[in-house]
């Protein structure tokens, strides 16, 4: 075992101008508010979302379900929780005529008209439709109504495709921040 240092970025975007205008989701898919029946949902779509990206080396409780589990509970018992700015996006089957969580974003008020996005992610089979465009902005929205109006998230420095949504949704960076990790060599 090693330690490895991870290039991430520290973004951050104002929303007490407004947001810009989405279309809306395609057919089949629905946002889900906050509910406190929807923990274990939301624990299961942030472990489906990162096991398998390197945020789960950085984060090793995202590499687990127990771990995403308790993560979801330390967030939502948290001070700063925010519930309006938490959502699960879902994919209704038509054929099986049941819900899929496929996507989870929760936000926290850090300190006064601050707040933080954390563990924003869309399930890998989901992705490429515009998703997470949607749900991150319903959260930013939530984040708006709640009084918070810079909004601030970690992104790793790889994960290009998510630096683009950011940008498009007005986020810029702030800093570059590095977190070690133990990591094991073959």
């Amino acid at each position: 075992m090693g330690l490895t240092y991870f290039k991430r970025f520290l973004m951050e975007t104002d929303v007490s101008t407004g947001l810009i205008h989405l279309d809306p989701l395609p057919p089949g898919y629905h946002l889900v508010a906050w509910d406190e029946s929807l923990l274990e949902a939301h624990a299961q779509v942030k472990y489906r979302c990162f096991h398998e990206e390197i945020d789960a080396h950085v984060f090793p409780s995202l590499g687990h379900p127990d771990g995403c589990l308790r993560l979801m509970r330390d967030i939502v018992q948290g001070d700063g929780f925010l519930a309006g700015a938490t959502w699960l996006l879902a994919c209704t089957s038509p054929i099986q005529n049941r819900i899929d969580y496929c996507g989870t974003i929760q936000g926290v008020r850090c300190a006064g008209e601050k707040g933080s996005v954390q563990n924003f992610g869309v399930v890998p089979e989901h992705r490429g439709r515009g998703l997470g465009t949607m749900l991150l902005q319903k959260s930013l929205e939530g984040f708006r109504a709640a009084g918070v109006f810079r909004v601030t998230l970690e992104v790793t420095a790889k994960n290009q495709d998510a630096q683009r949504l950011y940008q498009r949704l007005g986020f810029r960076r702030l800093r570059t921040v590095y977190k070690t990790a133990e990591v094991a060599y073959a």
